[in-house]
């Protein structure tokens, strides 16, 4: 089991910035050898793809939405996962999951996605 636990989530006005943190604990070895991703759910809606690194980080891939203005990055070393979110909008407003994938290769689908965190709240002010 990983356990995943995001930090780094507030309420912050459009145009700004926020940096959101996903520690994993438990089975590290499983952390540092899968891929990574970042999801959101907002109300009424399905969770939806945001961001994927590869496990070693060399590989990312971004949602429509998220590419130019959000970076997924890793760091091994610290079994963390982060989000840098520039440039939000009010509709970047949602719970902002991070997820361990069931492979080394980074994904989109969320299916291919065993272990989740609790979720961390992002609220965009126009």
């Amino acid at each position: 089991q990983v356990q995943l636990v995001e930090s780094g989530g507030g309420l912050v006005q459009a145009g700004g910035s926020l940096r959101l943190s996903c520690a994993a604990s438990g089975r590290t070895g499983t952390f540092r050898s899968n891929a990574m991703g970042w999801f959101h759910q907002a109300p009424g809606k399905e969770r939806e793809f945001v961001a994927t690194i590869s496990w070693s980080g060399g590989r990312t891939y971004y949602s429509d939405s998220a590419n130019g203005r959000f970076t997924i990055s890793r760091d091994n070393a610290k079994n963390t996962v982060y989000l840098q979110m520039n440039s939000l909008k009010p509709e970047d407003t949602a719970v902002y999951y991070c997820a361990a994938a069931r492979g080394a290769q980074p994904m989109s689908n969320i299916r291919e996605y065993a272990y989740w965190g609790q979720g961390t709240q992002v609220t965009v002010s126009s």
